[in-house]
């Protein structure tokens, strides 16, 4: 190791997920970090790994805790956090219209209040865990860059979206024409690639915000911008029924048939939601590469149908999770990860009902925690074109510490009840899956750095 290079280690139980319902447990590993924040080695802390790679300084997890992946949040709308928790009363359009629309109109005209904004909404995702964030901004090119710089300052991966709108939405809320939409989210795209300086923490995303709001000739440009300058895409697709009906009028056309047409179904792609998409279409989402965000409570509040998510996983589709501030009210992964189990069992719950009527072929809908939690981590990862999620060389070192057992009175941390405790194991885990809260949250990293917490770079 030369004198330049800071080699740190951290010695303890890790957990990880990294395929769907696959839970592994690696009790007393050794896990590496170079300076740029990548691991190079992870192994049994028994391994004489002083052979292969060295250190200057170590980390000790405590017993009664582990290390997870951070989790992903792939769909979020950071302006909404204004009113977070409020205005869930009308179906998806009257509630853009009253609710969605003002406040990121109020942020475009206040760069002050934006910043205090989304300086808090950073700080509150670290806190719960986020290490990677898929965001939409408002319209305004100055506002998404204070975004970007928010971000980038409380030390979280964050994808920043600039929206892209030009048609159908409220008169002082639009883009001028097509041409300056376009010339807007390219001159972001530059200065927001600028602002991160090639680390890759701070991404720039083509945002058109859905088919509704967005002329064909708006789409078609995206489409060619995303391509000529390797960008991703993110928006809504088959959301609402009122949203769904809106298109099939004015458009002729299904929204996923428009954008794939436009270029904007791709393996760069994320499109939220998708309740309406049949299996059919899942399968057609899957040969484009394009990944989905569930976000299981706001599809409560604003879609007439849960997503398929057991025949998305099913057919391989990149799936993640996002919490879709403020259509749900909760900004924390861990809440969208229980949603998504409950809605899948009562989606089983009704198939089983279905299925005691008649001879059909009995199908599970349901998934387990396991599942979830592949989904708020190495799914969310996969989806966002990462390489995090699991523990291995060359994957940054994005990972928060989970405190399960108080080490030294052996009693559980915060709402966790422990009758004996012996090792780390996946009761103890799934204990905290379904219990757990911030206070379990020792420290969060995101490529190496200390983000959050109470043991930093030791």
């Amino acid at each position: 190791m030369s004198a330049t290079d800071h080699h740190r280690a951290y010695r303890g139980d890790f957990v990880e997920t990294p395929s769907p319902g696959k839970l592994d447990i690696f009790e007393d590993y050794r896990l590496v970090v170079n300076q740029q924040g990548f691991i190079i080695s992870f192994k049994r802390a028994t391994t004489d790994t002083r052979k292969d790679v060295t250190w200057d300084s170590e980390t000790v997890i405590p017993r009664g805790s582990f290390v997870l992946p951070t989790f992903c949040d792939i769909h979020l709308h950071a302006p909404q956090y204004l009113y977070q928790g409020n205005g869930l009363d009308l179906p998806l359009m009257q509630w853009l219209d009253t609710y969605a629309l003002k406040a990121e109109e109020q942020l475009d005209s206040d760069k002050t209040l934006a910043r205090r904004v989304y300086r808090k909404l950073g700080q509150r995702l670290v806190k719960n865990g986020t290490g990677a964030v898929l965001l939409f901004g408002t319209i305004g090119e100055e506002t998404n860059m204070i975004l970007a710089e928010e971000m980038r300052d409380v030390g979280i991966r964050a994808f920043v979206g600039k929206l892209s709108m030009d048609i159908s939405s409220q008169p002082t809320y639009m883009e001028a024409s097509t041409q300056e939409s376009l010339a807007s989210a390219k001159s972001f795209i530059s200065r927001c690639r600028a602002l991160d300086n090639n680390r890759g923490l701070v991404v720039p995303v083509l945002t058109p915000r859905f088919v509704p709001t967005c002329s064909n000739e708006l789409l078609e440009g995206l489409g060619k911008l995303s391509k000529e300058e390797s960008v991703q895409v993110q928006s809504h697709l088959a959301e609402a029924h009122d949203e769904i009906d809106w298109v099939r009028r004015e458009r002729g056309m299904e929204d996923i048939d428009i954008f794939d047409k436009y270029n904007l179904l791709t393996p760069r792609t994320v499109q939220a939601h998708c309740t309406f998409l049949s299996p059919t279409d899942l399968s057609r989402i899957h040969e484009r590469g394009t990944s989905i965000a569930h976000c299981p409570l706001s599809n409560v509040y604003f879609s007439a149908e849960p997503f398929r998510l057991r025949e998305a996983i099913d057919r391989g589709v990149k799936v993640g999770l996002g919490t879709d501030i403020a259509g749900g009210y909760s900004a924390d992964i861990m809440n969208a990860m229980r949603q998504a189990v409950v809605v899948s069992r009562m989606r089983q719950g009704r198939e089983t009902m279905e299925q005691a009527k008649s001879a059909a072929v009995k199908k599970n809908l349901a998934i387990d925690w396991k599942e979830s939690l592949y989904l708020a981590t190495r799914g969310g990862s996969i989806s966002l074109g990462l390489n995090s999620g699991v523990f291995k060389a060359g994957a940054p070192f994005d990972a928060q510490m989970i405190g399960i057992c108080d080490p030294e009175t052996s009693g559980g941390i915060g709402a966790l009840e422990l009758f004996g405790y012996s090792k780390m194991n996946e009761e103890m885990i799934e204990k905290w899956w379904c219990n757990g809260d911030d206070r379990n949250r020792k420290s969060v990293w995101v490529q190496g750095k200390s983000v959050w917490g109470e043991r930093g770079n030791v």
